[in-house]
């Protein structure tokens, strides 16, 4: 029997003057657990179709591109910080009347995602972390080298621009990956066509740089996980280049209720492992959402 395939909608909100695209699945059920699904670097609220499509039949899944990703547009002169995402992020969350949701936190989606835990715990209902870091020992040899780029380091803007090129692109989705028959070239051109437009690699640049930021609120975010012990959910693809498997085990130290599971994957496990990952997102919802 064919299972139910959601219905999304497709919409834009205003928020400060940035007009943010974003996914909406419309499930069968007007009281369905919400998941506010934050993406990654380079992609966008793109990557999170097929999984809308799995469940969003049954779970209302929320999926935002963030000022400087895929559909969102922004004014001249906006700041492109981690701050400003999550400033973006929050309001969206606002506008949409969401006030309880599990949220879904991959890559760049995890320092938004706990910026905005931060100010709002009550918003949060559990945690989905799928190559989502929070620690130091997550950080491989290539992320850190890219957390300690500035400005000011000698050949700093040419090796983003090298890892913003179509060849960086793609090496994101297939270093890691045992069978690169599972990834779909789609994911890497769309994002490819995202980061070609005027000014994004710009935006992009200044998110890099802002990256150490991050990385300085490791301890602040781990402190909230501790005081306020979501229920989680760490999924995690071991061969990726960026967020390294000690990682995702970190995350025990702190959430030791937290199931973990890890994958023969990437950096976006999604790509190739969402018959896996779909049926324990849903179990985890279910049980979850009280």
């Amino acid at each position: 029997m064919l299972g139910a395939i959601a219905r999304t909608v497709h919409r834009h909100v205003e928020v400060d003057d940035v007009r943010v695209f974003y996914r909406e699945s419309v499930p069968d059920r007007v009281d369905a657990p919400v998941l506010l699904l934050l993406h990654g670097f380079p992609s966008g609220s793109h990557q999170f179709r097929r999984l809308i499509d799995a469940l969003g039949s049954h779970y209302r899944l929320i999926a935002p591109d963030y000022p400087g990703f895929g559909h969102t547009r922004t004014p001249d002169g906006f700041a492109y910080t981690f701050d400003r995402l999550a400033d973006i992020t929050e309001g969206f969350v606002r506008t949409l009347g969401l006030d309880r949701f599990v949220m879904y936190v991959f890559d760049f989606g995890a320092p938004v995602g706990f910026r905005i835990a931060e100010r709002h715990p009550e918003w949060i209902a559990g945690l989905v972390v799928q190559n989502g870091n929070a620690y130091e020992e997550g950080l491989s040899d290539t992320a850190r080298g890219l957390v300690g780029l500035t400005p000011h380091t000698p050949g700093a803007r040419d090796a983003i621009l090298e890892v913003l090129s179509l060849a960086g692109t793609r090496g994101q989705y297939e270093t890691g990956v045992p069978d690169t028959d599972l990834l779909a070239p789609d994911g890497w051109t769309l994002d490819q066509h995202f980061l070609d437009l005027p000014g994004r690699k710009d935006a992009q640049q200044s998110l890099i740089f802002d990256y150490r930021t991050n990385v300085e609120r490791y301890d602040d975010w781990q402190a909230w996980l501790r005081r306020h012990t979501p229920p989680a959910l760490v999924l995690w693809g071991t061969g990726d280049p960026f967020f390294t498997e000690p990682g995702a085990h970190a995350y025990l130290r702190d959430l030791p209720d937290a199931e973990l599971h890890l994958f023969d994957t990437g950096h976006f496990a999604l790509e190739t492992h969402l018959p896996d990952i779909a049926p324990l997102m849903a179990d985890f919802l279910d049980r979850t959402w009280k």
